[in-house]
């Protein structure tokens, strides 16, 4: 008995269960704590790195600014300076404007007086633009006066195509009186500030005012579309106080960011340096893979030792598993072989005995519920039978020799004659199907024939389109001419035809409505026929049961419930399928697949 126990738990599989346990403990702490200090070192490090970068973008760009402000401080004067001669302050104004190359255009705004723009004919000219096309632009967007005339510089974004980005800086002169005071605005080429935005290949550098439009970033086109960048926090107080610059953490478009931010005083921009954490901590994940790497190298190790020990006993679990599923599937016939003496060899053995036993009780199950289903079938049609040999039979043998006696006595010429042809006719089919019924009542075989599908819906449409037409019911023929012939019983099928048209029509009320038969190619060579209307539908708790025999939702008395049933039973004999798709308020849609020759009789 001991050693059967120490079989069944052996003490090397807790022993190597425990050593798993605590190398996993011990590694997982070992790298907790290396990865967390390394991650705090690399946080401090990046956020030195943000604020440099930012402080120093920040540094140049307002060097750059305060050039161009002095540049246009000069400009100012000289257009302003009257005690120069108009020819000689001309010529300055042209050689100066030459000697600021990136400046497109400057414009003077004096009170009371028609603007005065100098621009760069060729490169405008270049790149499609003319001096409306700024004057147009400004109009559009005029400059803040107040703003500018209280001594801030106005800085913008004005592009306006995206080969040519550009923005405009716009300063008061200030060496007149409050009264007089001009404005200067210039549009200066956005190159030198792009330049200074893609210095960096690791850190996103860009710049951009105060209401988030950017001015240079590393990608044209943003710049070019005047594109905002809203930061998740208020902007002024990156203005606020006296400080350099600030570091933040924050989260914009799903992804975690790490972002120095600077402030440029010259025209209240801001410059902007940041890194996604992903890319930051790229280090930091790396060795926290190699790390896990090794714990893993060792846990495989050390698994690998308790895998011969396991083995012996999931490999039996395993098959059980297995052979469960199987049962699940239905297979009951499944086994499992014994390979131990212990409590899992027990329970394969009782497994096997329980899947015997349920393979007995499905079969004898299927053959109590087909007998059961035979039985009230037959049930169902000797009732059916009994009431038509009373009611039905002797009534159409009677119409059947008084429409034959008529004939005899009418000119085949006469109309009448040709209605009571049809008579004779239809009564004869009358009296067939109802040895069909009865047949099929006795599972007895029904006569197959070679059916042209479009001549059996033609038929059953001729029968029923008087009735559906004084019941306000249009009937529409849709027929595909090159069907191939199927085997069957043509009387059955018309049955089950007109049974769909007059359930349809009957169904609709007396409202007006259509009735379509639609015949057509099923796919794999089978011929599909549909019968649709756009009558009341029917309901989802009526659908599932709309095929059962005595199903009905006529009056009591106007019903038998067999219609569909029987339709059914006529479809499922020719080897076919019949469904129905319908929605309350939308119709219903009965669809009959029927297999080509060689198929019916499978």
């Amino acid at each position: 008995m001991p050693m059967l126990e120490k079989i069944r738990f052996p003490i090397r599989f807790k022993i190597l269960l425990t050593l798993l346990v605590v190398i996993t403990v011990v590694v997982s702490m070992i790298t907790f704590i290396m990865a967390n200090l390394f991650h705090k070192d690399k946080t401090a490090y990046i956020h030195d790195l943000t604020s440099t970068t930012s402080l120093n973008a920040a540094s140049k760009v307002e060097t750059l600014l305060v050039s161009y402000q002095e540049r246009l401080q000069v400009f100012t004067r000289l257009m302003l300076d009257r005690s120069i001669p108009s020819r000689s302050r001309q010529t300055l104004l042209q050689k100066t404007f030459v000697d600021f190359e990136d400046f497109i255009s400057i414009t003077l705004y004096q009170n009371g007086r028609e603007p005065v723009t100098v621009f760069d004919a060729s490169m405008l000219e270049k790149w499609g633009l003319t001096a409306a096309d700024i004057d147009r632009y400004r109009r559009q967007n005029p400059l803040p006066r107040e703003q500018i005339l209280s001594g801030r510089i106005f800085i913008e974004n004005s592009t306006q195509i995206e080969q040519l980005p550009v923005f405009t800086m716009a300063i008061a002169n200030p060496d007149q009186d409050d009264r007089e005071r001009t404005i200067v605005s210039a549009r200066i080429l956005l190159d030198r500030l792009s330049q200074l935005s893609r210095q960096s290949q690791v850190f996103d550098t860009f710049i951009m005012t105060a209401d988030g439009t950017l001015l240079a970033h590393p990608d044209p086109a943003r710049v070019a579309m005047k594109q905002r960048y809203d930061l998740p926090f208020d902007v002024n107080t990156i203005f606020s106080g006296d400080q350099m610059g600030s570091v933040r953490e924050f989260r914009y478009l799903n992804d975690d960011y790490i972002g120095g931010f600077a402030p440029i005083r010259v025209g209240n921009l801001i410059a902007i340096s940041q890194v996604p954490k992903s890319a930051a901590y790229l280090t930091a994940r790396e060795l926290v893979t190699n790390m896990l790497i090794l714990s893993l190298a060792l846990l495989i190790f050390s698994a690998l030792l308790s895998i011969v020990w396991s083995r012996l006993i999931t490999r039996p679990l395993e098959k059980l598993s297995h052979a469960t599923r199987e049962l699940g599937k239905g297979q009951f016939n499944v086994s499992i072989e014994k390979s131990s003496r212990d409590e899992i060899g027990d329970l394969a053995q009782s497994f096997n005995t329980m899947a015997t036993e349920l393979d007995d009780r499905e079969k004898s199950l299927k053959k109590t519920q087909a007998a059961l289903i035979q039985s009230e079938k037959m049930s169902a049609f000797g009732q059916l039978g009994a009431g038509i040999a009373h009611e039905v039979k002797n009534p159409l043998a009677g119409i059947l020799g008084l429409a034959q006696l008529s004939l005899r006595k009418i000119d085949e010429e006469s109309p009448i004659h040709q209605n009571i042809s049809l008579i004779e006719k239809e009564t004869k089919r009358c009296q067939m199907i109802m040895e069909n019924l009865l047949k099929f009542a006795r599972k007895e075989e029904v006569a197959f024939d070679v059916v042209d599908i479009n001549k059996v819906i033609a038929d059953a449409t001729a029968i029923v389109e008087h009735q559906l037409s004084i019941n306000q019911v249009k009937l529409v023929k849709k027929i595909n001419e090159n069907l191939p012939r199927i085997e069957g019983n043509a009387n059955q099928l018309q049955q089950v035809f007109m049974n769909l048209m007059i359930n349809a029509q009957q169904a609709m009320k007396g409202s007006p409505g259509s009735v379509t038969v639609l015949s057509m190619e099923g796919g794999n060579g089978n011929i599909k026929v549909e019968v649709v209307d756009d009558g009341p539908g029917i309901p989802p708790d009526i659908l599932e049961k709309i095929f059962d025999p005595f199903f009905s939702t006529k009056p009591s008395g106007e019903g038998t419930g067999l219609g569909l049933s029987v339709s059914y039973g006529i479809i499922k004999e020719h080897n076919g399928t019949i469904t129905v798709n319908s929605k309350p308020g939308e119709g219903a849609t009965f669809t009959i697949v029927i297999p080509p020759i060689g198929a019916a009789k499978s």
